[in-house]
């Protein structure tokens, strides 16, 4: 799906702090939503966006899209700015002293439902699960009424319930689905040679389960795997899966979305919850390869994962399998 073109307000300026916002806003270019000149500036210090950069140089970019060197100051927006975070103090503190004429949001995993939602409800834009002080809370209100009252796109492939679309809509918002187009139409990778690949999860690292569990089922899977850690993985968790037999770790720093786009119809990925299993069966549904949400147990969970994560989590959990 397309957006409407802004070839009338001046170039777009991108400020990206992840390889999944990097992968999107060259997304929305591609898809025409953010007009005919983008700088794309990702955040320096970070080594994932660093070597996803690099891989996406490699590759058939958008044209009018520059990717700019990582910095670690926020760039001036320009007419149209683009981000993904929009729960960064520093993303709302250049909202509320800029006066950008548009601003285009892109996915940032699964924050981007939890935003949409807290935007239909006028609440303070404040992460979840994090305690705020008043003046956060006062910065997260004023970027809030900022967002409604301007020109906001929201540019997702994550799957949106349809009530909140609506809402969404319904409050002025501009909200544009996409499929991977660019990134589908881009020379695969070479698969790995396991038929199963296990994507690795933030979950551990965040306490939202116990990492006992997580490993004891990991260990348990009978045949050979490729697995692919999590950028936020902990080393030390990650050492624990290198010594599993059977266990292949394969880092790449580059986002699932890229680097397994060119699996084969033979082998299946298999997942705890997360954006990366509904971006993988948007891109290999045609591939014929399977993408399987493993079914987190109860007693799995720790005490700081309450039933607004979990439900929330549920959104992409369908094709579930037993751990």
């Amino acid at each position: 799906m397309k957006g409407s073109s802004e070839s009338s307000d001046g170039q777009a300026v991108a400020w990206v702090e992840s390889p999944l916002q990097l992968l999107c806003v060259i997304e929305a270019q591609h898809a025409g939503l953010l007009g005919p000149a983008t700088t794309v500036v990702p955040r320096s210090g970070l080594p994932a966006l660093r070597r996803t950069r690099a891989e996406m140089t490699r590759l058939d970019l958008p044209p009018g899209l520059e990717l700019a060197e990582p910095a670690a100051r926020m760039p001036k927006p320009g007419r149209t700015w683009v981000f993904g975070d929009a729960f960064s103090g520093r993303v709302q503190l250049n909202l509320l002293t800029s006066a950008p004429r548009r601003v285009v949001l892109v996915d940032d995993g699964l924050a981007t439902i939890r935003l949409l939602e807290l935007l239909v409800a006028r609440r303070p834009l404040l992460r979840a699960r994090v305690k705020s002080g008043l003046a956060r809370s006062i910065l997260g209100a004023a970027a809030g009424l900022r967002l409604r009252g301007g020109r906001l796109s929201v540019f997702t492939a994550l799957p949106v319930p349809d009530a909140l679309a609506e809402a969404v809509r319904a409050r002025g918002a501009e909200l544009v689905r996409h499929d991977f187009t660019w990134l589908r139409s881009q020379p695969g990778d070479v698969p790995p040679d396991e038929r199963t690949v296990v994507l690795g999860t933030s979950l551990v690292r965040n306490g939202l389960i116990h990492r006992d569990a997580y490993v004891k089922w990991l260990a348990a899977i009978d045949e050979p795997v490729a697995y692919y850690p999590h950028r936020r993985e902990d080393p030390r968790d990650l050492e624990r899966v290198r010594r599993i037999s059977g266990v292949t770790v394969y880092e790449t720093g580059a986002p699932a979305e890229m680097t397994l786009r060119g699996l084969r119809p033979d082998q299946r990925v298999l997942s705890l919850p997360s954006t990366a299993v509904t971006s993988l069966r948007i891109l290999l549904r045609a591939r014929g390869v399977s993408i399987e949400t493993v079914e987190v147990p109860d007693d799995w969970w720790t005490a700081s994962a309450g039933p607004s994560l979990r439900s929330h989590l549920q959104l992409f959990a369908h094709e579930r399998v037993a751990p």
